[in-house]
């Protein structure tokens, strides 16, 4: 499957914003959205979220695929993101911008991504502007093993190449990038033990510049692979080594849902409670969302594929 890539041009989606740092800007795995991808379960079709900066709409297919985003600050400012794919691949992506209510041509661009199968995996991605410019060209060369291993980027500035080395040692995997022979990022993936015995997940994310250092995140995930924890670090040149500037503790209840979020920074501790009211659909998901003590929230509007028993039930 083609995966875990998001262009420069960002759409907002706050639920897939996490770690960021100014190599995360650089060339990524392409991103294929499913419904779990949003805190949905079931055969969704539409979701439209109501947030604090406005509204956002999800349109999804029978397989789960997101097909269509639209972030919408006001009647007349909003993005609307469309996908095509060709079974679980992606084969176009469109971010158009609206603002005042009229079609912004300067900021819209289109990608298309063509697969080749010939002498191994490669998918190629143009990036094109409303206005018809070339903007940029990525190239992903994938492994026998199906992974990865390097991208080629070529614009007007010249051609740019990420590689990707994987590494077993005693039982961890990482993952190294270098852009240009230089290495921008790490990823390390280890097993441990938590509570009760349950194996856990430890993922060590470190970001470097120009070689040196700079920022990590430590993250750890249950058995249910859902995130329990994260920690993030800042490189101290004096120290040489990383120390430690904020942790965040999430809780969950049996429908794997975030009940608790514990900040900590320093002597500070924040603590926000979430409280869900759900719908009536079998698949139980929440339509409010209320943050404590903030008394902030977040509603949510579903609707669903009729599942196939669901229509004989209406015949008979």
């Amino acid at each position: 499957m083609i995966k875990n890539y998001i262009t420069i041009i960002v759409f907002c989606i706050s639920n897939l914003v996490g770690f960021t740092s100014p190599s995360s800007m650089l060339a990524q795995e392409i991103k294929v959205f499913t419904v779990q991808d949003f805190d949905l379960k079931g055969p969704v079709k539409f979701c439209l979220v109501a947030t604090d900066y406005g509204k956002e709409e999800y349109d999804f297919n029978q397989d789960g695929f997101l097909t269509k985003a639209v972030t919408r600050y006001s009647n007349t400012d909003y993005d609307i993101t469309t996908y095509k794919l060709k079974g679980s691949e992606l084969s176009e992506k469109r971010v158009e911008n609206y603002r005042d209510g009229i079609f912004t041509k300067n900021t819209s661009i289109a990608n298309f991504y063509e697969l080749d199968t010939t002498d191994g995996k490669k998918v190629t991605e143009k990036i094109i502007s409303y206005n018809k410019e070339f903007l940029d060209q990525y190239e992903y060369f994938y492994g026998d093993d199906g992974r990865l291993s390097t991208i080629k980027r070529t614009n007007e500035s010249g051609i740019d190449e990420t590689t990707i080395k994987y590494e077993i040692y005693k039982g961890e995997s990482t993952e190294t990038y270098y852009l240009n022979d230089i290495i921008y990022k790490s990823i390390r993936t280890s097993k441990i033990k938590g509570k009760d015995s349950d194996v856990q997940k430890l993922v060590l994310t470190k970001e470097f510049l120009e070689e040196e250092p700079q920022e990590a995140l430590e993250q750890t995930y249950d058995s249910r692979n859902k995130i329990i924890s994260e920690t993030k670090f800042a490189y101290s040149t004096s120290k040489k080594a990383f120390t430690p500037s904020q942790s965040i503790f999430f809780t969950y209840n049996d429908q794997g849902v975030l009940t608790t979020l514990k900040t900590v920074k320093g002597k500070s501790v924040a603590i926000q409670n979430y409280i869900y009211q759900y719908d009536s659909h079998e698949s139980g998901n929440w339509v409010k969302q209320i943050i404590t003590p903030d008394n902030t929230y977040k509603t949510r509007v579903i609707k669903y594929y009729q599942t196939k028993e669901a229509a004989m039930d209406e015949k008979s």
